[in-house]
């Protein structure tokens, strides 16, 4: 970890923090994180990447960790992350980018991959496949305590979070989003009292991690995170052909709770995929969580590398 350079570039107007490890010179690999995430989620991936040959680049999304919050919260939306992310290569000096996204990282990752096809080699999603653009069907399919349902309504998981200490809060979504079932809240319960205090982190995420995560966390708050993703995903993105034509990696882990969102195993399946991905591989780890890139960088590592050295 002592190997991974923080730094800070300034674009649209906000000062966005950036880890690095790799030669300049190297393949830029860019890694966009999701909720409850921040740049070290990708710390095992980074310094893999860069000791296969690659430069790794991962960002704090504005809003997130050491990043600047959005000078507007009310207009804060996927778009803003997917215009940082071109300003970033552009500040960089680097006209291809391999990303690799996980979560609600991929939104951004996949738009701007349709965008600016040309700028990217190949993208990698983790959990989340691309889907139609459009209002989600788990949004009025799944029941009010649906942890997505809660956290868009302004100011709920702002009071159920405000009880905690950001350390806590993350240490209960991470074990809430390990387990391989939907986190739903009873009708007279709060999502954060899902978890009890008794129960053990998960085996692969240290006190360390957690501390890591918790003193960031402590910087930003939860106010950003929660616009972006869950109160914007039904964002509208302005694109003909939704269609992505570079190559893509999907890797998913069989025990993920988000395969049993209404719809989205089937999705995947079925083949359904592939009609928004033309040119898609996917691999399946049996075990793997929604957080299956720190739970098994040991499987997950060799799959991203063998995609990188197959495009680049």
């Amino acid at each position: 970890m002592d190997q991974i350079v923080q730094k800070f570039v300034k674009v649209n107007g906000v000062k966005i923090h950036l880890a690095e490890i790799g030669k300049e010179s190297s393949p830029p690999v860019l890694f966009v994180h999701g909720f409850p995430e921040i740049w070290y989620s990708w710390r095992h991936q980074m310094i893999a990447v860069a000791g296969a040959g690659f430069r790794a680049i991962s960002l704090d999304c504005r809003g997130y960790g050491l990043s600047d919050p959005p000078p507007n919260l009310d207009t804060f939306g996927f778009n803003d992350i997917v215009n940082d992310i071109h300003a970033i290569i552009d500040s960089l000096a680097i006209d291809k980018i391999f990303i690799i996204a996980k979560d609600a990282g991929v939104r951004p990752a996949y738009v701007f991959t349709l965008r600016y096809p040309t700028r990217v080699a190949g993208v990698v999603g983790l959990g989340i496949p691309h889907t139609p653009f459009g209002p989600p069907k788990f949004l009025t399919e799944m029941p009010e305590g649906f942890y997505v349902n809660r956290w868009r309504e302004p100011g709920r998981a702002e009071a159920d979070f405000g009880r905690l200490d950001a350390k806590t809060v993350v240490r209960n979504i991470y074990i809430l989003f390990s387990r391989s079932e939907i986190p739903i809240a009873s009708e007279n319960q709060e999502i954060m009292d899902i978890v009890d205090a008794s129960t053990a982190l998960p085996s692969w995420f240290t006190e360390e991690d957690l501390s890591a995560y918790g003193a960031l966390y402590e910087k930003s708050g939860f106010h950003n995170s929660l616009k972006v993703p869950y109160r914007t995903i039904e964002e509208e993105h302005d694109i003909e052909d939704p269609v992505i034509k570079n190559p893509m990696l999907l890797i998913i882990g069989e025990k993920d709770y988000f395969l049993k969102f209404p719809g989205v195993e089937d999705f995947i399946k079925s083949g359904m995929v592939k009609h928004f991905a033309s040119d898609l591989e996917i691999e399946y780890l049996p075990e793997g969580s929604h957080f299956v890139q720190e739970q098994f960088p040991e499987k997950v590592n060799p799959l991203i590398i063998a995609f990188l050295r197959k495009h680049c």
